[in-house]
């Protein structure tokens, strides 16, 4: 159940006129009184001898034992209660109770005998309204200091009453939401989503890996916002607005948001805090110029591993380090999935851009993000847009299932992370980008798994019982599962070519099983796929699925291809876990 309280007004008639009018897209069905403070009000409803004017003759009176100059020149409060859709259909009773609990607990009325005048209207079958008049019978000013967090608080006792759907409490660092002005807006454009929404998904987009100002204005001329900087008398830089070409205001005029009120996150002071690597550099007592260079990202395929591996330093820190730096690394793995949605095939694209979207909630809370510590995840998301567009097949295809792998165990960390600290809103925000996630994994994976399956079946007896011994050698408690899964084939395919190249299976076997999380995956085999192809160097999809090994697990064609650039580079030693 959400309670929402609307701006204070100073037209009690103009309100009671839509409350009882049919609507701006007559969708108010059947508008009447539920409850009121004298259990007396007319209803212009249903009474046809009342009006609305009798009604608000009835609400104002009080504003009379105040002298002019003395009355609150906004004096209408309005609050809305919205159940949610899959909840049952109130009776009037019971919205009355609702309504009388509310103004209670907001201290609109709050049962002392000289509380506000109020009346809940009901024009739909999921919500009511709530109008009242900010003087009190005893002429002083109700206390409604903070009355949304008080209407929140008890709408979390209501739905527990009426066994209604639980809302996740929140803690104040949500973004905004849209108004009812907004959505309508929206709706008679015929747009899906409100500019104050359209706006927030881009200005993330545009600061995802942005490396300087310049870059994140540059990004958002790009997608064809209007842009206002607000520049100070010395000429630095202190703020900035955005607009949508075609939302206007009744003056024909663009209608501009500042960052700031699109998100916490996005005013320009708290982006630019990314930028700086100084938290890094000062608790390790290291130069900015004495990190070490990384080449630059030309492939897709590249960026996309570089951003697996460091999605997976990512979890251990947030596992592992303090709270400042796993709130950075929380925020800076919304900044990949952003980079992620833009840049991936278009069969991955809308899983992907919704887990971004509803993840952007998990990546704010109390706890403060020391900025500097979250490095790597941030040059991955870089490095995924200027790389540019991946390919839905190949290595680009087969990386890109290989990060969403680490993503889905990261959002599933990040969950955990905030359910331990009672961010309820922030945890199954993050859920729900992990169920996102699993989606877009399974059409990103379909096509490189089943190549490595078909590899993995026609692999010599031999080669195929050493790897068995292997597994249950190394996981003796889930190697019967693994190999019942149907992914089972391209694990035992990837061990015979870690072993080809080089590498100990065993070794490689022990630190992929590390997390706690992997008996929790929907298929073992397919995320140790990934983990050993990624920290073996192996090629995501190999060039020729269709080779062989023999017995002794060599290739019958031509030999596997000398380690690629992408490979290579993520030998560096600051990409090392």
């Amino acid at each position: 159940m959400i309670p929402q309280i609307h701006k204070q007004g100073s037209n009690t008639l103009g309100l009671l006129n839509y409350l009882y009018g049919k609507g701006t897209h007559e969708v108010h069905v059947d508008p009447h009184l539920v409850a009121s403070f004298d259990h007396m009000a007319p209803d212009p409803g249903r009474d046809p001898n009342a009006t609305k004017q009798d009604l608000q003759h009835l609400l104002d009176p009080p504003l009379h034992l105040l002298d002019p100059d003395q009355r609150p020149e906004k004096h209408v409060w309005h609050c809305s209660v919205r159940a949610a859709p899959d909840d049952p259909v109130l009776t009037d009773e019971q919205w009355a109770d609702i309504a009388r609990r509310i103004v209670a607990a907001t201290g609109i009325d709050p049962g002392d005998g000289a509380g506000c005048r109020w009346a809940a209207v009901r024009h739909a079958d999921d919500h009511i309204h709530i109008i009242a008049t900010l003087v009190r019978e005893d002429g002083r000013r109700p206390d409604h200091h903070r009355s949304g967090k008080r209407a929140q608080a008890e709408a979390r006792l209501i739905e527990t009453d009426y066994d209604l759907h639980r809302v996740n409490p929140g803690d104040g660092t949500a973004a905004k939401r849209p108004t009812s002005a907004e959505r309508h807006k929206a709706e008679r454009a015929g747009r899906e989503r409100t500019a104050r929404e359209g706006l927030r998904e881009a200005v993330r987009g545009a600061s995802a890996g942005a490396a300087s100002t310049d870059e994140f204005f540059d990004r958002l001329a790009a997608e064809g916002l209007l842009i206002r900087k607000r520049i100070a008398p010395s000429g630095d830089l202190l703020g900035y607005k955005v607009a949508l070409p075609n939302d206007l205001n009744k003056d024909d005029e663009p209608v501009f948001y500042a960052g700031s009120t699109l998100a916490p996150d996005l005013s320009l002071p708290r982006i630019r805090e990314r930028w700086s690597l100084q938290a890094t550099t000062a608790s390790e007592g290291i130069s900015e110029t004495a990190q070490p260079t990384l080449p630059p990202v030309t492939h897709p395929a590249f960026a996309r591993r570089r951003a697996a591996a460091a999605t997976w330093q990512a979890m251990l820190i947030v596992d592992h380090g303090d709270e400042g730096m796993a709130a950075a690394q929380i925020a800076a793995a919304g900044e990949v999935l952003d980079a992620l949605a833009k840049t991936s095939a278009a069969h991955t694209r809308p899983e992907l851009r919704q887990a971004a979207l509803v993840f952007e909630r998990a990546c704010r809370s109390h706890v403060r993000a020391v900025r500097g510590h979250d490095h790597a995840l941030r040059r991955a998301a870089h490095d995924l847009v200027h790389s540019g567009p991946a390919l839905g097949r190949g290595e680009d295809g087969a990386t890109t299932a290989m990060v969403i792998d680490m993503a889905i165990f990261l959002a599933i960390t990040a969950a955990n992370w905030h359910a331990k600290r009672h961010h309820h809103q922030q945890a199954a925000a993050a859920q729900q980008a992990a169920e996102h996630l699993r989606t877009a994994y399974q059409a990103a994976a379909a096509h490189p798994i089943a190549a490595l399956r078909r590899r993995g079946q026609r692999l010599a007896p031999r080669v195929h019982q050493r790897q068995a011994d292997l597994l249950r050698q190394a996981l003796p408690e889930l190697a019967e599962r693994i190999q019942a899964e149907p992914g089972w084939p391209a694990l035992a395919a990837t061990l015979a070519d870690a072993r080809q190249v080089g590498h100990d299976p065993a070794v490689l076997l022990a630190e992929a099983t590390r997390r706690r999380e992997l008996d929790t995956a929907d298929s073992i085999s397919d995320v140790l796929v990934w983990r050993l192809r990624r920290s073996a160097h192996l090629p995501a999809a190999p060039e020729n699925p269709q080779a062989t090994p023999t017995r002794d697990g060599r290739n019958t064609s031509a030999p596997m291809p000398a380690t690629p650039p992408a490979a290579k580079a993520a030998k560096h030693p600051s990409h090392r876990l």
